[in-house]
């Protein structure tokens, strides 16, 4: 096996391999869209399966930017939904409601005089 021959097989073992990538992708796509029918889904892999290049270039042309929006808006809320657990965890309060609530019970316990308590509550209430 000379050097060519090995070049010519990583070149078929790449495209074999971004063929199954493809076929994965649109598979979870086409399962994971939520405007799609059940019978668009059993439609589309109907036709990945008995004409998979052929279904898998039509599905792209015809359904690839939105593809592209679904996965930008599940990553979006995957961002949004982390940024909230990391806020919930942290024990940061979102509104200036919650911090002045926040001062209020300081202020009942007696961790915090009077004067700190107005200065939280005018800090809260300027942002």
């Amino acid at each position: 096996m000379g050097f060519f021959d090995f070049l010519v097989w990583m070149l078929w073992f790449y495209l074999v391999i971004l063929c199954v990538w493809t076929f994965i992708w649109i598979f979870i796509d086409v399962f994971r869209d939520s405007s799609l029918s059940g019978w668009g889904k059993a439609g589309w892999v109907i036709l990945l399966i008995v004409l998979p290049f052929l279904g898998a270039l039509i599905y792209l042309i015809a359904r690839g930017g939105s593809m592209a929006q679904r996965q930008a808006a599940q990553a979006h809320a995957a961002a949004q939904a982390n940024a909230d657990y990391v806020r919930s965890v942290a024990g940061v309060a979102t509104s200036p409601s919650a911090e002045i609530e926040r001062a209020q019970g300081l202020l009942s316990s007696g961790a915090i005089s009077q004067s700190e308590f107005d200065a939280l509550k005018a800090k809260a209430l300027a942002a």
